[in-house]
């Protein structure tokens, strides 16, 4: 089976899980789409397996707290935030529930958090207005970058190139080797009301589409390569909901956009025209902060304080 607009409007929720009395601010897979993460605020970290929709393994972070957690290249090692004591950047054994290796330098709350898809090297942004890069076999920061505002930063998929979203109205791009000389390509975003700031950047699968959330709940997708705005997805936040942090993110063939809503229902559109596909409600009661698609298997995630795994229904395709 093969993505098309009736297998996206034709999932639905074949599991929901209840695990977390707090909201669930993260989730990510394992590359070979086996295995799902997600940290929460209630401050645990918990294992899924996709194929059975099961639970596997839970862990705690009480001292030090746990946000944006992801996979490295290796299935049982994950690195996250911090949301008490400090803001150092955690390298956890999920095997042994030990950690291997703390990299400190950021002075506030770490916000944007994103490892190569090709080496142990990751990227993080701060409220302290920097962007570190760093190597999981260091203690020490690869690079350092200042900048003016909240950043957002997100690797292509070939790690060769990051972006760094900035002032909610900027995406700069960088070529890795080559960053402290400035970037290479500067794109420009709609002028923002006051207030509002970046929430998230993704480069599609393919490496063609940038796609920027922001708090006000618009999403803007870019052609990778000239900047050009190709579409602005907007109807994710509702009247004095606030700002809203939403992870928007791409299908694995690029083709689809998923993303939450303050309202909890999860919007669906085409990449290519910037059709709406479709609204699905999961009957998630908060906000859906992240919406992720399984990289190998006809699946995807949602989450707001429980967890949603979502297949299509075979019946429905058919009609």
């Amino acid at each position: 089976m093969r993505l098309t607009d009736n297998v996206i409007r034709a999932f639905k929720p074949a599991k929901i899980f209840r695990d977390n009395t707090d909201r669930i601010n993260h989730i990510d897979y394992t590359s070979n789409g086996e295995t799902l993460i997600t940290s929460s605020d209630d401050d645990s970290i918990t294992l899924y397996d996709c194929f059975d929709g099961k639970q596997k393994k839970t862990s705690n972070s009480k001292k030090y707290g746990v946000s944006l957690i992801q996979f490295t290249h290796a299935s049982n090692t994950v690195i996250h935030t911090s949301t008490k004591v400090d803001d150092t950047i955690r390298y956890l054994s999920l095997h042994d529930n030990k950690y291997l290796r703390y990299f400190s330098g950021h002075t506030k709350t770490v916000v944007s958090l994103h490892m190569s898809p090709v080496d142990d090297s990751f990227i993080s942004g701060s409220l302290d207005r920097t962007i570190r890069l760093w190597d999981l076999r260091s203690n020490n920061c690869q690079g350092l970058m200042h900048v003016s505002s909240r950043p957002v930063t997100s690797f292509d998929p070939e790690g060769l190139i990051f972006a760094a979203g900035v002032d909610a109205e900027i995406i700069r791009l960088y070529d890795l080797r080559t960053f402290d000389k400035g970037p290479f390509a500067t794109f420009n975003l709609p002028q923002a009301d006051n207030g509002v700031e970046l929430s998230s950047i993704k480069f599609s699968n393919d490496g063609k589409k940038i796609l920027v959330s922001t708090t006000s709940g618009l999403v803007y997708l870019l052609d990778a390569f000239q900047g050009n705005l190709l579409h602005t997805f907007m109807g994710l936040s509702t009247p004095g909901s606030g700002a809203v942090f939403l992870e928007v993110s791409f299908s694995p063939d690029s083709q689809y956009v998923l993303s939450g809503s303050s309202n909890g229902k999860i919007y669906v559109w085409s990449s290519d025209s910037g059709k709406r596909i479709t609204v699905l409600d999961g009957m998630h009661p908060g906000s859906t902060q992240c919406v992720a698609f399984n990289p190998k298997y006809m699946m995807f995630a949602s989450s707001c304080s429980n967890l949603a795994f979502w297949i299509p229904d075979l019946n429905e395709v058919d009609k």
